[in-house]
C-alpha cells in the first residue's frame, strides 16, 4: 500500500467512522451488550471516546452531545424505542467476557 499523506488518511478514517456510524444507525436491532460481549465496546463507548478526543482537541462537546452524534438522535429517545432489557443470557455472557 502506499504511503498516504495525513490530509488523505484523515479524510479516509472520518469516512470510515461516518460510515460504521451509519452501518448502527442501520442495524439498531444490534445491543450494545451484544457489542460488548462481542467487541468490548459499544456505542457508549464510541460516545464516550468522542468526548475524550474532543476534550483533546479543546472542543467543547457535552456527554450527551457525544452520545447524539454517535446515536443520531437523544440518548434517551434510542434508549426508550431500540434498547431492550439484557437477558439472562446476555448478562452472563458479559459477566464471562468480563472475567477473561
Amino acid at each position: 500500500m502506499q504511503s498516504l499523506d495525513q490530509q488523505t488518511q484523515d479524510a479516509l478514517d472520518a469516512a470510515t467512522f461516518r460510515r460504521l456510524l451509519s452501518h448502527l444507525d442501520n442495524n439498531k436491532d444490534v445491543q450494545n451488550i451484544d457489542l460488548m460481549i462481542l467487541a468490548s465496546f459499544c456505542r457508549n463507548c464510541l460516545g464516550k471516546w468522542y468526548k475524550s478526543e474532543a476534550d483533546k482537541q479543546g472542543v467543547e462537546v457535552s456527554d450527551e452531545q457525544a452520545r447524539e452524534r454517535i446515536y443520531g438522535m437523544p440518548y434517551s429517545e434510542w434508549k426508550a424505542n431500540h434498547q431492550l432489557p439484557a437477558t439472562p443470557e446476555q448478562m452472563a455472557a458479559f459477566e464471562a467476557k468480563q472475567k477473561k
